[in-house]
């Protein structure tokens, strides 16, 4: 394997450092990230070594406690693999890679790659498109293989899996996690396939993470994933915490739960129960089963950017990293959809931009993964993007929704949905009236102070590249 040596060399590097690092944390972190700072030269913008300073330093950074808990509580050897799959392949060798296919093959080329397993579920969640989907269709492991072997000589070393329940094929997982030590993998499960055999072989593989779907407490859980599932989670989450597994949570908000899932009670129970992550994600009207009614409300939108952002916050914040993905565009240039810098395979084989965008013009049985991002579909998002200036309404579906409905005409692609096919209209038109009233409140929060410009160019009008208008770095 390519790097064989180097790999070799880093897992006895960071052993050795990690152990290091517990001798005096507070003294040693910091020249560790003196040594990572001249091995990784300009990688990374200067505020990412600043961060680290800081994190380092200062007893009072929530991140210092963070990093702290992170040595202490998660497996030696899957820290190790994590940080070799991660830091050197996804961080270096990958971040590397990307830049330049993006230049020579004139579109997008992604840091992640998303793709489902199979589009079977053992759940009904209210309001999920998975519930509708036939539970006959899988990637078969020969197809997994080939999409992370074509994403690999791109330059993509992360892998994220959903489903359906992604874990309905936890065996082809692990093979596929096993197969590949300088990826990382992440499974979005419910958590109740989690066994201690399955945590056993996770920890072998050491570079297979989870986020288990949690929304609240058990009432608001439950009223939306079914009766018994909450404490069915819970117990997943108890196991991999006493087996020192990394491990993290996905959330989705609705107008129903946001308050349940933002709440301090809510972030200290997770942290407390050994979550190192938290996914947020807003609810998306898709499918003919969506209920519209659960999208949040501008007022609750402002609710959950604000206390995201304050638990996260250096000072006064929760050792806990949480990510809002509806609401955190401006770290990353807005959508970062078809491509940019993640897509999504589902499970009959669709390329599709998103996730939450079911429509496609490749299937991975007849395309290859490059052939696809140069595809009208794809090249559309590429020349598009980003969808709006302000990236608090980045998405071309949900806050920009006559974007996608050109983009999807002009291009011919074709609804994906594998029960009930839905136009671009009938999607759109469940976003209209969200996205006119999210845009004022939207931009006035927008305006209030200087935005975060991140490191990224876009490439509007036929490929010239565009510099990020994001506002002053901070």
């Amino acid at each position: 394997m390519e790097h064989a040596l180097t790999d070799l060399f880093a897992r006895v590097v960071i052993g050795r450092t990690l152990k290091y690092i517990e001798k005096d944390p507070e003294k040693n972190m910091m020249k560790i990230i003196r040594r990572a700072k001249r091995l990784m030269g300009n990688t990374f913008p200067e505020t990412a070594y600043k961060g680290m300073v800081a994190m380092a330093t200062d007893k009072d950074n929530n991140w210092h406690d963070f990093a702290l808990r992170l040595i202490d509580e998660v497996d030696r050897e899957q820290l190790k693999k994590l940080l070799v799959a991660f830091g050197l392949h996804g961080g270096i060798y990958g971040t590397k890679a990307v830049r330049r296919n993006r230049e020579i093959y004139g579109c997008n080329i992604p840091f992640l790659l998303l793709f489902d397993p199979t589009s079977a579920c053992n759940l009904r969640c209210k309001g999920c498109w998975s519930a509708e989907y036939n539970h006959q269709l899988n990637l078969t492991l020969e197809e997994m293989r080939d999409i992370v072997s074509q994403a690999k000589k791109l330059g993509t070393h992360l892998f994220m899996m959903t489903g359906g329940e992604p874990l309905v094929r936890k065996n082809d997982i692990l093979i596929l996690a096993k197969e590949n030590p300088d990826c990382v993998f992440l499974a979005y499960t419910n958590g109740t396939l989690v066994d201690e055999e399955f945590a056993d072989k996770m920890l072998e593989c050491g570079n297979l993470l989870l986020a288990l779907s949690i929304e609240g407490n058990q009432k608001t859980n439950d009223a939306r994933r079914g009766k018994g599932i909450y404490e069915r989670t819970r117990n997943a989450m108890e196991l991999l915490k006493r087996k020192k597994c990394l491990f993290g949570i996905s959330v989705c908000y609705t107008s129903e739960n946001i308050e349940a899932v933002t709440s301090d009670e809510f972030f200290d129970d997770m942290i407390a129960s050994g979550a190192r992550y938290a996914l947020y994600f807003h609810y998306m009207p898709v499918g003919t089963g969506a209920v519209p009614s659960l999208m949040p409300t501008p007022e609750q939108r402002v609710m959950i950017y604000e206390r995201i952002r304050r638990n996260r916050s250096s000072k006064g914040g929760k050792p806990i990293f949480a990510m809002d993905f509806q609401n955190d565009g401006e770290f990353v240039g807005g959508c970062i959809a078809g491509g940019r810098n993640y897509f999504h395979i589902n499970s009959a084989g669709d390329m599709e931009p998103c996730v939450f965008v079911h429509y496609s013009d490749s299937n991975i049985r007849e395309k290859t993964i490059l052939e696809a991002l140069r595809s009208p579909l794809f090249m559309a998002y590429y020349k598009n993007q980003p969808f709006n200036d302000n990236h608090l309404r980045p998405c071309p579906m949900l806050e920009n929704p006559e974007k996608l409905r050109g983009i999807v005409k002009k291009t011919g692609a074709k609804a994906t949905d594998m029960i009930s096919q839905e136009t671009v209209d009938e999607l759109c038109g469940k976003c209209d009236n969200y996205a006119l009233k999210w845009k004022e409140t939207a931009d006035k929060l927008w305006k209030a102070k200087d935005r975060y410009a991140p490191y990224t160019q876009y490439y509007r009008d036929e490929g010239k590249p565009v510099k990020n208008s994001g506002g002053k770095e901070k």
